[in-house]
């Protein structure tokens, strides 16, 4: 794995280790050695560590956790042409050969989650050598520690195993590791995130869209879920729900940012920081999905930009048949996370197509947005409450989470009262409640349920294209839903610069 490449995305620092007192670090460049001197450096740091967090969830993490699932699927332009790393994660079919595989949506997941812990690595590196403000010192490791610990959860899920790299590398001899096994790994997540949650001030007193205790042990909790070590999860928890202050909002559609405002809410455990403009830390999510080809008559609708323009080609993560389905009837989150937009230039017959409207918020500029992107709600917090105490065999004590999601999406408390039935309900209402959210995909495997929905999805897909949004005529390629691997193969551009995977 060619980690030189990623650690010289650190900020523009030339990482130039100092072995010795007699090293000499060049004083008209930065290095890691005379940048990192006080404060301000460390929050510079942290702040670059933050940043592929912006690229990962506009760009790739809608089609790795979502639309590899029964959740969304892509548009098909027989005029335009399948992209063929999309359709092969939609249409479960990503080539593998000898473990590994050249789609591009892989392999620029693996290198942005690696920046994100090389930059970590260098702050845990050096952060308590400088001597400032022990509060401000312990905030900052906390939010590395987080960072690292979630791009870690983030590779165990998609790959399993991968390179272990707890400390910056600054030598190429250094950077290619063996790959550490799924617990090693999952162990180093629970000591980070442990550490985080103790270091890192609450919601009330973190700057906002900073990670906070609450964000730190929610995902620790998330890690022992998947490890189904339920008693763990649980105690963090119910820790969160009784003293760190998160709350539902009353709407729905308020737990979701503008792209101007209601940011970092009350049911905002951690989201993704945009802002639209020409700063550059803007995003573009809503293009990057919406059905096409789109005129901008058709779009200024969804958009409400001053300026809409046409879209054409083939956009993808449009809402499936299956998902639209799943709603309730009276359930208030369905029109609010789905809308339905009508094109003219479409080649099928059935001209109406769904797009995810719940992150189509309106904002001034095309193809410029600000909107956050929820990465945990209070919502997630509840349901996986009432999911590990179920699990536990607590059921009559999970309801009561259940149903206060349910309540506000303007539904009747759930019928189901048996373990096996309220297992069922709330597997069903986390994926109502988190459409579109990226968490379809994780919760099929964590659960064992890969094989069993997505082969009735694939066959569902085969026998009736036209309503997966494909033209008259058009079908499926041959080897559609062939791969249900339950990771996705190593990336092979990195894998040739490893002598270990």
């Amino acid at each position: 794995m060619k980690n030189k490449l990623i650690l010289t995305c650190l900020l523009g620092v030339v990482l130039a280790g100092c072995k010795d007192f007699l090293t000499v670090a060049p004083e008209t460049n930065l290095s890691s050695a005379n940048f990192f001197t006080k404060e301000a450096d460390f929050q510079q740091a942290v702040n670059g560590a933050y940043v592929p967090l912006r690229t990962i969830f506009n760009e790739r993490a809608w089609a790795l956790g979502e639309m590899h699932s029964d959740n969304t699927y892509y548009a098909r332009n027989i005029l335009f042409g399948a992209v063929d790393p999309t359709e092969n994660i939609a249409d479960f079919a990503i080539p593998v050969a000898n473990g590994v595989t050249a789609n591009d949506f892989v392999l620029q997941q693996f290198r942005l989650d690696y920046q994100i812990i090389a930059r970590a690595n260098q702050v845990l590196a050096l952060i308590d050598k400088v001597d400032f403000n022990a509060d401000s010192k312990a905030n900052l490791k906390g939010q590395a520690l987080f960072l690292r610990a979630f791009a870690y959860f983030e590779l165990g899920r998609y790959f399993g195993k991968v390179p272990l790299h707890l400390v910056p590398v600054t030598s190429r001899e250094d950077a290619p590791l063996p790959l550490s096994t799924v617990d090693q790994v999952y162990a180093q997540i629970i000591k980070d995130a442990g550490d985080a949650a103790k270091l890192l001030p609450n919601k009330a007193k973190q700057e906002a869209g900073r990670v906070t205790s609450g964000t730190a042990k929610v995902m620790l909790a998330n890690a022992y879920i998947v490890q189904k070590k339920w008693a763990e999860a649980e105690a963090l928890l119910k820790d969160v729900v009784t003293n760190d202050g998160y709350a539902l909002m009353p709407d729905y559609n308020d737990a979701f940012s503008t792209t101007s405002g209601n940011k970092n809410n009350q049911e905002s455990v951690f989201e993704i920081q945009y802002l639209e403009g020409s700063a550059g830390y803007n995003g573009n999510f809503i293009y990057r999905v919406v059905p096409t080809p789109i005129t901008a008559a058709e779009l200024q609708p969804i958009t409400g930009t001053s300026n809409p323009q046409s879209i054409s080609g083939e956009n993808n993560n449009i809402p499936t048949p299956d998902i639209i389905a799943a709603y309730e009837a009276g359930d208030k989150r369905k029109d609010i996370s789905v809308g339905y937009v009508t094109l003219s230039q479409s080649a099928r017959e059935d001209k109406v197509y769904p797009y995810i409207k719940k992150f189509a918020k309106p904002h001034a500029q095309h193809n410029n947005t600000g909107n956050n992107w929820p990465v945990y709600r209070h919502a997630e917090t509840l349901l996986f409450l009432a999911e590990v105490l179920n699990e536990q065999g607590k059921s009559a004590e999970a309801v009561p989470y259940l149903n206060q999601v349910r309540a506000r999406a303007g539904l009747a408390a759930t019928k189901a009262t048996s373990q096996t039935d309220l297992r069922t309900a709330i597997y069903q209402e986390r994926r109502v409640e988190l459409a579109f959210e990226n968490k379809r995909w994780f919760d099929l495997v964590r659960t064992g349920r890969v094989q069993e929905v997505i082969t009735a999805y694939g066959n569902r897909v085969k026998a009736n294209p036209q309503a997966y949004y494909f033209p008259k005529g058009a079908v499926p390629p041959p080897n559609a839903f062939t791969n249900l691997d339950l990771f996705y193969a190593l990336p092979a551009v990195e894998s040739a610069l490893s002598p270990f995977f």
